[in-house]
């Protein structure tokens, strides 16, 4: 394969990425058939990798994929041999066959009507994460396996009832009422949550972080906030992944190896993302009127990270009362212990390891209990808490940075030599 041959591949690969959804969302409502649609596309990628290389990449490629979807639509409608509906079915035809793109406004509506489909609440939350990735995003099954932890063929069968089950169920294609977005779009917004949360910071497997997760779940994010602008809970999500994202470059060194928060190069952290963060947040409790959601109070308590100056300015006192509210709202062990580090640095490590003994334990939960009995010198037990870590699950660079720290502890909990003795 020649320069130009990847070039157009490329090309290819990435207007299925930005346009795939778009070009999906309206083919889906012409069509009425989710799978009809999704091959329809598949078929135009299949058709643009073969023939752009040969013949160079259209001056529209957008244009070009929605076309060529469109004619492998009419292709599948002609070929099913039962049209209870022949007067829809001459409109579908009429609709595909034109050469032009719709307007922005309808590709809006039709992508929104997409993202609360995937989202139904009729559907398992895994089932719409797997769906949202599979149709909005574009992953395959095999990179939606790799995302959920699971395997190629359990993401396709999971793939498959979902479509059936929205079949079978009449889910509507259709963005819900106002008076319904209240109860609807908290199940949007934790699909795209779920996702960033599975790729920064993964259960297991050899990275620290899968990039491409987390990309995905910004771009859903930033589609989400674009066409629901004045929604206070999508400006939260938003705000919140990007406070989050600013400070990825910082998180690893030039090894791979962890760097904990307090030992991050702050000048690393992405200043315009903070900036862009602090002002979404901010955007976002106008909208809710200072009645600060979940995503709110969890990007609260980024921003107050990312506002400090270096790991000793940061104010704990305050992110220990945002993890309180955030606990009385939306209790979770993940925040359960963020309240915790938080508390040791507000209060000590006593006061924290008295609050982490009223939480269930985990790997996570032994690692942060060794990192506070070291903080008291206990350098034997916090070696003991490690160990107990580093039996479940964690990523490589994650378990080798603990069994740094263990060594590290048992060190430091071996008496000294006769000769280092004094006197």
């Amino acid at each position: 394969m020649g320069p130009g041959e990847y070039a157009a591949h490329d090309t290819v690969a990435e207007t299925v990425r930005v346009e795939g959804a778009r070009i999906l969302a309206t083919l889906i409502r012409t069509v009425g058939d989710v799978q009809l649609a999704e091959d329809a596309v598949q078929e135009a990628t299949l058709a643009a990798l073969g023939a752009w290389p040969v013949t160079g990449v259209p001056p529209q490629p957008r244009a070009w994929l929605t076309v060529t979807a469109r004619r492998k639509a009419i292709d599948a409608l002609r070929r099913e041999r039962v049209r209870p509906d022949k007067e829809r079915d001459g409109l579908r035809m009429i609709e595909l066959a034109r050469p032009d793109l719709p307007p922005d406004d309808v590709v809006n509506d039709d992508l929104l009507r997409l993202i609360f489909t995937c989202c139904h609440p009729a559907l398992s939350p895994p089932t719409r994460v797997a769906l949202a990735l599979r149709t909005l995003c574009g992953l395959s099954p095999s990179q939606i396996a790799g995302v959920l932890l699971t395997t190629e063929a359990a993401t396709t069968k999971r793939l498959t009832r979902a479509r059936q089950k929205i079949a079978a169920a009449h889910i509507p294609y259709r963005v819900p009422a106002e008076g319904e977005l209240a109860d609807r779009l908290p199940a949007v917004c934790a699909v795209i949550h779920s996702l960033y949360t599975a790729g920064h910071a993964p259960v297991d497997g050899h990275a620290a972080y899968d990039v491409d997760a987390c990309t995905e779940a910004i771009r859903l994010a930033e589609l989400l906030h674009g066409l629901l602008p004045d929604q206070p809970m999508p400006a939260a999500v938003l705000a919140l992944l990007l406070l989050t994202e600013a400070r990825r470059p910082a998180r690893l060194d030039e090894r791979g190896a962890v760097v904990t928060l307090d030992r991050q190069d702050r000048g690393r952290w992405d200043t315009a993302a903070i900036g862009r963060g602090i002002a979404l947040l901010n955007d976002s409790l106008r909208g809710s009127q200072g009645q600060a959601d979940a995503y709110q109070l969890q990007a609260a308590i980024a921003a107050e990270h990312a506002r400090a100056a270096g790991y000793d300015d940061t104010d704990w006192t305050e992110i220990v009362r945002l993890y309180d509210l955030l606990m009385s709202k939306a209790p979770s062990h993940a925040a359960g212990l963020g309240r915790v580090v938080a508390a040791a640095e507000a209060a000590g490590p006593a006061t924290a390891l008295a609050m982490l003994a009223e939480l269930p334990p985990n790997p996570r939960w032994h690692a942060v209990r060794a990192e506070l009995l070291a903080r008291e010198g206990r350098y034997t037990e916090a070696a003991d808490a490690l160990a107990e870590s580093l039996e479940g699950p964690a990523t490589q660079p994650e378990r080798q940075h603990r069994e740094r720290r263990r060594q590290s502890f048992l060190q430091l909990a071996e008496p000294p030599d006769d000769g280092d003795r004094i006197g």
